[in-house]
Parts: structure tokens; C-alpha cells; sequence
């Protein structure tokens, strides 16, 4: 590794660090009035964010419904069938040095970390920017709800690190036909499914890219060379196969194999599509929506641009994504694209890089701080004793 890369990673770790950290602060320091917002019950606010101690929950009992019981939570048995276990297992791995909640965290930040890089070599290495090292440090900040979800226990860090390294490894595929690549890519796009449920849709959009690509641009017309082509690209089947693996465990530890569809109101996905836009559905609520309007505009938009720059899987996963979240009825539809964003930052990278972004994010900044602690201390789990957790 030459010093400039070193020097590069250096600086995306401790800016990842030191950017968790200042939104850690004022609750390490309880402050009773920070900008009118009370941070009076200190870390356990952090440590109580959704969705992070039921992935403890999962790491405790790996879903068997005996010891979900015996933990101080009011949910059903077969709600944790909603989560996915990969991120519970990276828990489980450090709690015996760290404890549950330490752990959880430290495996958010180590995979904020890694996704920062990761997202550098790929921008660095398929030459998409001039400015990888500038490009990761508003990775790190954008969009906003991404600044939440790394600074508290979730999986979508460890779920869009997987996603940028199977996409990775797809890209080295197609330039190279190294098979490893491919290999790689099915190894990765499975710990991604075996993290968050929507991990199918990589396995779908690659599939997709697959087959437009050997109609479209190969214009294989036998059966016979279909399959050929086809052949090379077998290890995504490890992805599907990764969910049938898990619904195999649902089936032992709950006895029904379907669980993660019979976990209540965990289901976001309604026909016809954008019933977001309906206050009535359950996780809606509201009529101040218009800011979905522009995410969704936005996240399309990027999708073809990339189409345009000629990266079509990532325009393909981009838009296949999007076309799924249409039919999320979710007032939080913005952590659910999230795993498009960094190939979003990667289609207006022109935009992002000029000067006139720069100045415009600097104004801003202050903005998402404080957006992210306003979302942070009204979303918490309603577990004021924190020990069985620990």
C-alpha cells in the first residue's frame, strides 16, 4: 500500500471516529439544554435506539422463543423473525470482550469504518472520481438518516458495506472475468441477504443485468449459449439460497418456515405502490410528506445517470431498489433506500465535488447534526433497564 492510500485510510478512519463520536457527546455529557434539546438520560438513549437491542435480543437467543420470553421486552416471540441474524452474529462474536451493548456498537462503527473504505477503493480503483478521499468524507455525512444509523445499533452499516463489496467484486468480474470476482461477489451478496431481508433485491438486480445483458448486448438467441452465459454468473445463487437458509431456521425455531412474513406489522410492502402517500396506512400517520417526493426523485434520477455513465449494474441495483420502495408504506422511507445512496453520491459526483456543493454543505451541516440528535432522543425503545441487555 502506497503512503498515499495509507494516508487516505487514516483519514476516512479517524474522521468516521471523531464524526460518531460528536454525536455520541452530548450524551456522554448528559447535557440538560444543547440547542434546547435535553439529553438527560446520557448513553442509554443511544444504546435504546430502535432497532439495536433487538438484535441483541437475537444475539441472546438466536431466535428461540424460550429465551426471547425470559428478556424484558413486550414484543411476540416471532416479531425477531423480522430481523435477519448476520448482524447479531458480529455481536454475539465481541460481546465476550465488550458485553451486548458495547458490542453492538463497536460492530455499527467498525462496519461505518470499513463501508468508508470500501466505498474509497471503489471509487478509486474504477476511476469514478478525481476525489475518492473527498468523495468518502461526505459518504460519511450523506444523506442525514445515514448519520443516525451509523452513531446507534443497526445493521445497515454492515448491510451496505456488504453490498458496496459484492458490487465491487461484480464491477472487477465484468472488467476482468477473473472468476474469484464472481465468486466473491455471490460470498458477499449472501452475508448481505443473511444481514437485512431486502438483500434478494441485489440477487434480482444483478440477475436482471445478467439477462439484459445477454439479450440485449450479446443477442444469444440458442438455448444452449444462454445457458453458457449464464453459467459464469452461478455464485449469485448464493444469495437466495442464503434466504431459504434462514427461513429453513425460522422453520426449526418457530415452526413455520414463512415467519418473517407472520411477524405482525413488519411488512411494509403494500399494492398498489405509494400507499406512503395514504395517512392512513399504520406507519404513515401524516400529510407532510413532500420530502419522499424528492427522495424518490432524486434516488430514479441518480439510477439513470448511472444507466448513462455506462455503470449499469449499479444503475440496475439503484433502480431496482427504488422500484421496490414504491410499494413501501413507511414514513421512514428514507433509511429504507439507503443502501442506494453511495451509488447515488457516485452519479452526481460532479455535482458533489464542485465548489458550490462544498459551501452549500458546510451551511448544512449544522442542520443534520441536529436533525440527527431531534431523531435519535425520540427514538427509543421503551426499556428503561438496560442490564438483561448487557
Amino acid at each position: 500500500m502506497d503512503k498515499k492510500i495509507f494516508k487516505d485510510i487514516s483519514v476516512i478512519v479517524f474522521a468516521t471516529i471523531v464524526t460518531t463520536f460528536l454525536i455520541w457527546l452530548p450524551h456522554i455529557l448528559s447535557l440538560n439544554n444543547f440547542y434546547f434539546l435535553n439529553f438527560n438520560e446520557g448513553f442509554n438513549t443511544i444504546y435504546r435506539n430502535f432497532d439495536g437491542l433487538e438484535y441483541i435480543t437475537i444475539a441472546k437467543s438466536f431466535y428461540d422463543p424460550q429465551v426471547i420470553s425470559s428478556l424484558p421486552q413486550s414484543l411476540t416471540e416471532i416479531y425477531y423473525a423480522a430481523h435477519f441474524p448476520f448482524y447479531s452474529f458480529l455481536i454475539l462474536i465481541f460481546s465476550p470482550v465488550l458485553g451486548f451493548l458495547k458490542s453492538m456498537l463497536f460492530v455499527t462503527l467498525l462496519s461505518t469504518i470499513l463501508a468508508a473504505i470500501a466505498f474509497y477503493f471503489f471509487v478509486k480503483d474504477f476511476k469514478l472520481t478525481h476525489h475518492p478521499l473527498m468523495l468518502s468524507l461526505i459518504f460519511l455525512i450523506l444523506p442525514a438518516r445515514w448519520v443516525i444509523v451509523r452513531s446507534i445499533g443497526s445493521s445497515e452499516p454492515t448491510f451496505i458495506l456488504l453490498i458496496i463489496l459484492a458490487l465491487y467484486f461484480f464491477l472487477k468480474f465484468e472488467e476482468t472475468k477473473n472468476y474469484t470476482a464472481i465468486l466473491l461477489t455471490g460470498l458477499f451478496g449472501l452475508l448481505a441477504q443473511l444481514t437485512r431481508p431486502p438483500g434478494i433485491l441485489l440477487f434480482i438486480a444483478l440477475s436482471l443485468f445478467v439477462l439484459w445483458k445477454i439479450f440485449f448486448i450479446e443477442k444469444t438467441k440458442s438455448l444452449s449459449s444462454f445457458f453458457s452465459n449464464a453459467f459464469q454468473y452461478l455464485p449469485l445463487v448464493l444469495i437466495p439460497l442464503g434466504l431459504l437458509g434462514i427461513f429453513y431456521m425460522f422453520y426449526l425455531s418457530y415452526n413455520d418456515f414463512w415467519a418473517y412474513f407472520n411477524t405482525g406489522d413488519n411488512i411494509h410492502l403494500i399494492f398498489p405502490p405509494f400507499q406512503i402517500f395514504n395517512v392512513n396506512q399504520f406507519w404513515v400517520g401524516t400529510i407532510w410528506l413532500e420530502d419522499i417526493i424528492y427522495l424518490f426523485l432524486l434516488g430514479f434520477l441518480g439510477g439513470i445517470y448511472l444507466l448513462k455513465k455506462d455503470l449499469k449494474p449499479l444503475g440496475f441495483f439503484v433502480l431496482t431498489y427504488l422500484a421496490a420502495s414504491i410499494f413501501v408504506s413507511h414514513r421512514d422511507i428514507s433509511r429504507y433506500i439507503l443502501p442506494t445512496f453511495p451509488f447515488i453520491l457516485i452519479a452526481f459526483e460532479k455535482v458533489i465535488m464542485s465548489k458550490e456543493f462544498r459551501i452549500v454543505l458546510i451551511i448544512v451541516a449544522l442542520a443534520i447534526y441536529l436533525y440527527s440528535q431531534n431523531f435519535i432522543l425520540a427514538n427509543t425503545a421503551p426499556v428503561p433497564n438496560l442490564e438483561a441487555f448487557n
